[in-house]
């Protein structure tokens, strides 16, 4: 099983419509992870059908029982947080702004108040239009580690990709440098960076490259919408060919790209036929690549 791992430097490149286009390209031959847990949207063009669904429970809430609690207020004192507010006449936590440090816990007399695992957020295991497993999930409001939500949803996704003995793992990963993107990449055969030639693309190209050497992961780079600028477009090549980046693939401008979220497909089952050749194109020299 070779992992496929998907990420740019910054949003907006076209990186998860990319994604689930080699998602569908590969059918039931590979298992889809969604890796962007804290902007979920791959779903929308492969439409899974959220079969099964864990709750994911990370770091520590402050909880208060009102029996136990004296109202002395030495909870809300110590709180740099802001997070224990009096209301109607007693002490009450807000989970938004708790950062489950505990100190609250510590000056409580009457040991009023517990530290509970957070519900952070939920993982989902899907069958996709095209046949396909996918594992995705979704990181709840305020949460905090996305990185450890990542982790846990390559976990399962490799874990079926090899009981079922699949032959790809196609994996969308978050944009930027952060935690997310790092737990993305971890055990991956291949990161394809998806860009675009403006500057700041261009900038957060070679910014997120440099994460991915950190790993020694063989790379390559599709350009996206690389005709509306000519000039950071050949910049981008050349950066490509000092870094011995695989250049798989420049896909020009299209309207194409919006009217095929728009109509929930991916770009590959869209009628553009010229796009859709572009991206099978790009499918079979990462495959080639991968030996797959």
């Amino acid at each position: 099983m070779k992992e496929i791992v998907v990420i740019s430097g910054k949003g907006g490149t076209g990186k998860t419509s990319i994604t689930a286009a080699l998602a569908s390209l590969a059918k039931e031959s590979c298992v889809v992870v969604d890796c962007d847990v804290d902007a979920a949207d791959m779903h929308l063009l492969l439409q899974p059908d959220f079969a099964h669904k864990e709750d994911f429970y990370s770091g520590l809430l402050a909880h208060i029982d009102e029996e136990a609690c004296r109202n002395c207020g030495r909870c809300a004192d110590v709180c740099r947080f802001d997070a224990i507010r009096f209301e109607k006449g007693r002490y009450v936590i807000d989970e938004l702004s708790c950062e489950g440090c505990g100190y609250c816990e510590k000056v409580c007399r009457p040991k009023a108040i517990s530290m509970n695992e957070r519900l952070a957020g939920a993982w989902f295991h899907s069958s996709t239009k095209y046949g396909s497993d996918m594992i995705h999930a979704k990181l709840g409001i305020g949460a905090e580690n996305s990185g450890k939500l990542v982790a846990k949803v390559k976990k399962e996704g490799k874990a079926i990709a090899l009981e079922k003995n699949k032959a790809l793992m196609i994996v969308d990963g978050s944009p930027g440098i952060g935690c997310p993107v790092v737990s993305s990449l971890s055990g991956a055969n291949f990161v394809l960076l998806v860009t675009e030639p403006t500057l700041s693309g261009l900038h957060d190209l070679k910014r997120v490259y440099e994460v991915v050497k950190k790993f020694r992961i063989k790379a390559g780079c599709i350009i996206n919408k690389a005709d509306l600028n000519p000039k950071v477009c050949e910049e981008i090549e050349a950066f490509l060919r000092e870094e011995s980046i695989l250049h798989v693939k420049n896909i020009p401008y299209t309207k194409a790209f919006t009217q095929a979220m728009v109509e929930a497909k991916t770009i590959s089952e869209y009628s553009d036929v010229p796009l859709k050749k572009l991206l099978e194109e790009s499918f079979e020299t990462i495959k080639n690549t991968l030996g797959v």
